[in-house]
């Protein structure tokens, strides 16, 4: 277990902190003005300025490992640190070809498509000039237990027909949306629960798909990206999209979340840095009865605590990375589901003690902490809730204690 970063990586790194300060730190003002202003469901031009930079300095498509289209893909332990750095700057990711849900649908279509699917939509996404969504959530039903999810593909002779509704569907409000990757019940009948659900490519602007509203996170819109509710009447794909074959959907779904779920923690241990840096130079500048904010024993404990949490959120960010890494997904599950619950949770927390120290200006838009926090928050229960993820790490916990255990009772 060693996490040392490689030469590789922090070269890197150092490339990319570069990047970071020339390109990305000095245009925030310009990604702002153009969020809240009145094209903000248009392309974002600072992106699509970087973007032929990003490539140009090596640093695109870093997130995907073991591709042949994308031979500068890393393993997880290597992307970890530098997914670190992308997430200090939500729209970052997007320069450099690494952002959610790109990442997971893209990682979907290599491990999962056929070699005609990769050719029609896994290229255009690795250049960047086409982006996708993931339908998978549902308004009607408690999505926690996918197992819920009614939207019916029904076989109709070389065709299948959709019928359904999604939301929370992050992505689909941008115009370069051309894909939806759709989880749905093609056979409900199925006496196994987990074989009735299929997953298909579904291109947007189908006739029958409508875009019904998009769901504002804590009053932000996150146009042009958005999270869109959606509706499928009588949609008609043809045969050849369904993935891996009819009720293959769960194991796709386990298969596309690990790496996705990871990508989301280190992304967050970003913001989390930031926002301690934000943290020490507020505290540091404002004065409040006679002294520093910084000075007063309440916020140097949150201080040190804030760095005890973001370190060790860290750690275990790697050492999952690793274990995916080094035994795969499956058996790393139970340290991808604890990092889901731990890194969200610490960001939370550290986001909220900086707003703290900000007053009134830390609910504001103008430290980027009331946006950080909402984006944070929402990531308890994208990819699956806190609780889905205790209750699984609880059931491997008491599996292998009772394993441990038995081997006792016997000597």
């Amino acid at each position: 277990m060693n996490f040392d970063y490689s030469p590789k990586v922090q070269e890197l790194r150092k490339r990319l902190a570069a990047f970071m300060d020339e390109h990305i730190y000095p245009n925030e003002h310009k990604w702002h003005a153009h969020v809240r202003g009145p094209k903000r469901w248009e392309v974002v031009p600072i992106i699509e300025e970087l973007k032929p930079k990003a490539r140009k300095a090596g640093l695109w498509n870093l997130f995907l490992p073991h591709s042949k289209r994308a031979p500068e893909g890393l393993s997880n332990l290597e992307y970890a640190p530098l997914c670190e750095i992308m997430g200090r700057v939500s729209w970052a990711p997007e320069v450099f070809n690494c952002s959610a849900p790109d990442t997971g649908n893209m990682e979907t279509i290599e491990r999962y498509g056929t070699e005609d699917q990769k050719t029609q939509w896994l290229e255009p996404l690795l250049r960047g000039e086409i982006r996708s969504a993931f339908l998978m959530t549902e308004p009607a039903v408690a999505s926690s237990d996918a197992t819920n999810i009614q939207t019916r593909i029904e076989k109709k002779g070389a065709e299948y027909v959709i019928n359904g509704t999604k939301w929370w569907s992050s992505g689909a409000g941008d115009p370069r949306c051309k894909l939806y990757i759709l989880m749905g019940k093609t056979d409900p009948e199925n006496a196994s629960r987990h074989s009735q659900q299929s997953m298909i490519l579904v291109p947007a602007g189908l006739p029958g798909i409508r875009i019904a509203r998009h769901l504002p996170v804590f009053g932000f819109d996150d146009a042009p990206h958005g999270h869109m509710e959606i509706e499928l009447k009588d949609v008609r794909v043809p045969a050849s999209n369904i993935l891996l074959g009819e009720g293959r959907g769960f194991e796709i779904a386990q298969g596309r979340l690990g790496p996705g779920r990871i990508h989301h923690c280190m992304r967050l241990i970003g913001q989390a840095e930031r926002a301690l840096e934000k943290m020490c130079r507020r505290s540091s500048e404002r004065i409040a009865f006679g002294r520093s904010v910084a000075e007063q024993g309440v916020t140097r404990e949150r201080i040190a605590e804030a760095r005890i949490l973001i370190d060790s959120a860290r750690f275990m960010v790697l050492n999952a990375a690793w274990k995916m890494d080094t035994v795969g997904n499956k058996v790393a599950r139970k340290e991808i589901a604890m990092i889901k619950v731990l890194a969200p949770n610490m960001a939370c927390q550290v986001i909220d003690w900086a707003m703290q120290v900000h007053g009134g200006g830390g609910v504001s838009d103008d430290f980027g902490l009331a946006e950080a926090y909402a984006h944070a928050r929402t990531l308890r229960f994208a990819d699956g809730p806190d609780e889905v993820h205790r209750n699984a790490i609880a059931k491997m916990e008491l599996g292998e204690q009772a394993a441990k255990a038995s081997g006792f009772h016997k000597h």
